[in-house]
């Protein structure tokens, strides 16, 4: 897959959960799904945050996923359905700069996402 001028094609996602449970059915979707070619869980984050006007500490899980962006919208909106958080963490990066076999090994693991 060739990139744009400009425009990264693949990216590092993450995601916060409240549990190892929730993170590895998350996981396990986002790769059946082929929208995400490899994801870390990282259990025992402490997470510090606003929320309800109020500073919160919570212990969540960090999913650290690698996909392509042009795939990202439907990360979110498989995480959207699957999470319990009322206002989950999806966020991006992208990925300037790679091992060139590792990005087509993304691309490879993620190419049967087209034709859902």
């Amino acid at each position: 897959m060739s990139q744009p001028e400009g425009r990264a094609n693949h990216i590092v996602f993450f995601i916060t959960t409240a549990s190892i449970e929730e993170g590895e059915r998350i996981a396990r979707s986002l790769l059946e799904e082929r929208l995400a070619a490899c994801l870390n869980l990282v259990p025992a984050v402490r997470s510090f945050f606003w929320w309800e006007g109020k500073v919160q500490e919570e212990g969540e899980v960090l999913i650290i996923g690698k996909g392509r962006a042009d795939l990202f919208p439907k990360v979110q909106a498989l995480v959207r359905a699957l999470h319990s958080y009322t206002v989950p963490e999806i966020i991006a990066i992208p990925i300037t700069s790679g091992l060139p076999d590792y990005l087509s090994w993304i691309d490879d693991s993620t190419s049967h996402s087209e034709s859902r």
